[in-house]
């Protein structure tokens, strides 16, 4: 964008974003008129905006705005997040603005940098927030001059140093630098400043314990967050005289000594507590005695090896949420803990539990909402469950029987994952109305019901794995948010569901291994559509036709930022906050990556892969898919594939696995393979391909059954040489560039090759002249010499 351009832009921002007085920020709006920024104010900004790359700008954003004083016309509030990429320099534009006293810069990508110390100039501020900028080193010095601050947000960098940034900062109610590299030792003096309120230190590597003097002092924090560090020492005592606090996350410290949860009593105001990750004391946990913070509300248990349910939970009668996954314990559910009158969440997954104390309707009367027995030992009949429920999840246990018709009497259910148990019987059409339903791994028959409403919620249906027959049900259609839908390893018989693409949130489709038959090409020649899917699985059926050059146009997988840091990412099952955030996990699934079918559970949308193995699909691979630039893993052996590997593919940067095998592909293996650094797994085999392999490290480092099959491949790392031989040249990798560049590229081609052409006779010339002797000496008199 052109500086004159960006200027406008800018000011266009200025316009028409809101107008807040310096005295307060309550909304000010006049559909009539509008207050803009001073020439000078509204020239910095301008000139700031030109420091960067602020294409991905989002104007509607409603968090991203400039605010002016009504009077002085001087900016007082700037908020733009997402939204600059560069890198922010000492002498930027920004600290012109010396009135600003609201300033955000939030999820900004600066280029490893260093906070300037200017910002140490703009002392009105009273909030400032750089989280999640990349930030490197310390803290500078100059935060002390920021006397007015009262809220501090500096989370997610890559930060240094201590905390003799804050020493001056009186005004200091809220600090958050949570996900840093912080060091060192935690001073007793950060604790007890006279407004702070809040404070994240969460994920640093802070040491040694905490003291503080004998001096009265007066405790003003009410939430702290020190896990994930590496405290040593003394640390809970000291914070037990911090009386005023409501919320406290000790989790995975890994200290030397077991918690003792007797030494929270004086802590009477704390509503939240997270222990998870550590050691506590058993007799702490058996006591009935009040000797801890009655009044909570919440409290985490996770990973802390306890080995039963703690009798100190029978005093807890404000207790809501309750998590103890991740321990050892076994034997029953005691049945006195589902008389806690306000209990509504309670998670115990991955323990070795086997039944509920008392009868079967033990739960009925029971408050609670959301219920996680997954991975444990349950057996026999799914239980009763109370008429308040929201959430079930008891996957990976041994139920077995049919899933009960009772289950449609709970109305308020919204999530149920039954998964990975042995139940049988058909599908109750009941379960149409859920937001989620997994009940993947079992044994049910039928066929899943065609009973979506109009304007069903539905957003995940996972029913893979089962003897499910029929058709895909016509009804889905009805489920307009449905993003994940897998019935994978089936005996559903049917078309391609091409009437699919109507769900426009449709991110996740797997129908592998099922009797899906005909062509999987759209009427004509045009794109596939379903431009928002991700995961793409329609291995093992009977899949025919011809793909299209179009085929992979306009999907949204062709962003980068779907998988920035080139790999997959896995995500942990276990805790409450996964158990409950379903849109943005997928349950496992089968993924055949890199030569292996494996279960995985990942996040959704950080990736994309395409598995279209084991059908009867002929033609050409589309071009096209190298547009697909988050692909990771790509699948399409066992067809009837003819013509040449695309040379797009060297496009897929990120693509980790690559399998090409029994097919009749032609041609050369396109070297620009052989560069792409992510490329773990590649395998063409049995198919009609000639040349050079291509000799990057990826490629020679795999197995040599990767390339067999194939007459006439050479080099490594299959034994046949290519010298000497009348090997053709590997394919040169195709430029994704617009067709001005492409005319450019071969003017240059053309003007090397004729002058290339020109040298070459000249030095032939001068070598027929005067170097034919030497030339048969070594060559020798019998031999021609190959052009």
């Amino acid at each position: 964008m052109s500086e004159s351009l960006m200027h406008l832009h800018f000011l266009s921002l200025i316009l028409l974003c809101c107008v807040f007085p310096s005295r307060s920020f309550d909304l000010h709006i006049d559909n009539s008129t509008y207050v803009a920024c001073g020439p000078h104010q509204s020239q910095a900004l301008a000139d700031f905006m030109n420091e960067f790359d602020s294409s991905h700008c989002n104007l509607t954003d409603p968090y991203n705005g400039v605010w002016c004083d009504n009077s002085t016309g001087v900016v007082t509030k700037l908020q733009l997040r997402e939204c600059l990429s560069g890198n922010l320099k000492p002498n930027s534009s920004l600290f012109r603005l010396h009135h600003l006293r609201y300033l955000s810069l939030r999820h900004n990508k600066f280029i490893s940098s260093s906070i300037p110390s200017e910002f140490g100039n703009l002392n009105r501020l009273e909030v400032l927030s750089l989280k999640n900028n990349g930030f490197v080193g310390q803290v500078p010095s100059s935060f002390n001059n920021l006397s007015l601050l009262s809220v501090l947000r500096l989370s997610r960098n890559k930060l240094t140093g201590s905390f003799s940034l804050v020493r001056n900062l009186t005004k200091l109610s809220y600090l958050a630098l949570s996900h840093n590299q912080l060091s060192g030792t935690l001073p007793s003096s950060l604790l007890t400043m006279p407004s702070l309120k809040y404070l994240n230190l969460h994920g640093n590597d802070l040491t040694g314990s905490i003291e503080f003097d004998n001096s009265s002092t007066t405790f003003s924090l009410q939430h702290m967050n020190l896990g994930n560090n590496h405290f040593e020492g003394k640390i809970i005592e000291p914070i037990s005289k911090l009386i005023n606090l409501k919320h406290l996350d000790l989790s995975f410290l890994n200290t030397s000594s077991p918690f003792d949860l007797r030494l929270f009593s004086s802590l009477k105001s704390l509503l939240y507590l997270d222990l998870s990750g550590n050691s506590i004391s058993p007799a702490s946990l058996d006591t009935n005695l009040y000797n801890i913070p009655t009044n909570l509300e919440v409290l985490f248990l996770s990973v802390c090896g306890i080995t039963k349910f703690p009798n100190i939970l029978k005093i807890l009668e404000n207790l809501e949420v309750i998590d103890m996954s991740n321990n050892r314990i076994k034997g029953k559910v005691p049945k006195w803990l589902w008389n806690l009158p306000r209990l509504t969440t309670v998670f115990v997954p991955n323990n070795s539990i086997n039944s509920f104390e008392g009868p079967v309707e033990v739960l009925v009367n029971s408050s609670v909402k959301n219920l996680s027995l997954r991975r444990n030992c349950f057996e026999g009949e799914i239980p009763i469950l109370p008429l308040s429920i929201n959430f079930f999840a008891a996957s990976k246990n041994r139920f077995s029987g049919s899933i009960p018709l009772s289950i449609c009497n709970y109305r308020s259910l919204t999530y149920l994952r039954l998964g990975y148990n042995n139940l049988t019987g058909p599908i109750p059409q009941c379960l149409s109305n859920l937001t989620l339903l997994n009940i993947r791994k079992n044994n049910l028959e039928g066929s899943i019901p065609d009973a979506f409403h109009m304007g069903a919620s539905l957003r995940t249906l996972d029913v893979g794995h089962n003897r499910l027959t029929g058709k895909l049900p016509r009804s889905l259609l009805n489920c307009s948010a449905l993003v994940f839908l897998v019935a994978d390893h089936n005996m559903i018989e049917d078309t391609f569901p091409f009437w699919l693409k109507a769900l426009l949130n449709l991110q996740v489709l797997i129908l592998s291994s099922n009797k899906f038959y005909g062509s999987i090409s759209p009427t004509g020649q045009g794109p596939l559509g379903f431009p928002e899917l991700r995961i793409f699985e329609i291995s093992d059926n009977k899949f025919t036709g011809c793909l299209p050059p179009r085929y992979f146009v306009d999907w949204k997988a062709s962003s980068l930022t779907m998988n920035e840091d080139g790999g997959l990412y896995m995500v942990h099952s276990g805790s409450i906050y996964e158990e409950t955030s379903f849109y943005n996990i997928i349950d496992i699934i089968d993924l055949r990556y890199k030569g292996l079918s494996m279960e995985h559970q990942w996040a959704l949308t950080l990736y994309a892969t395409i598995d279209f193995s084991e059908n009867r699909i002929e033609g050409q691979i589309p071009e096209s898919i190298g547009l697909l630039k988050a692909l990771i893993s790509l699948n399409l052996s066992n067809n009837a594939f003819t013509g040449h590997i695309p040379l797009s593919f060297s496009n897929l940067r990120k693509l980790e696995s690559l399998d090409l095998s029994s097919n009749q592909l032609s041609g050369t293996i396109p070297s620009g393979l052989g560069s792409l650094s992510f490329l773990a797994y590649i395998n063409v085999s049995h198919n009609q391909l000639k040349g050079e392999i291509p000799q990057g490290t990826q490629i020679t480092g795999q197995a040599k059954s990767s390339f067999e099959g194939n007459a006439g491949l050479c080099s490594l790392p299959l034994q046949e040489t290519c010298f000497g031989t009348d090997a053709p040249p590997t394919q040169q990798p195709k430029e994704e560039d617009q067709e001005e560049e492409q005319v450019l590229n071969w003017k240059g081609v053309v003007t090397g090759y004729g002058l290339g052409v020109l040298l070459g006779l000249a030095i032939a010339q001068a070598i027929a002249s005067y170097k034919s002797e030497w030339l048969v000496k070594i060559i020798g008199p019998n031999k021609r010499l190959s052009l």
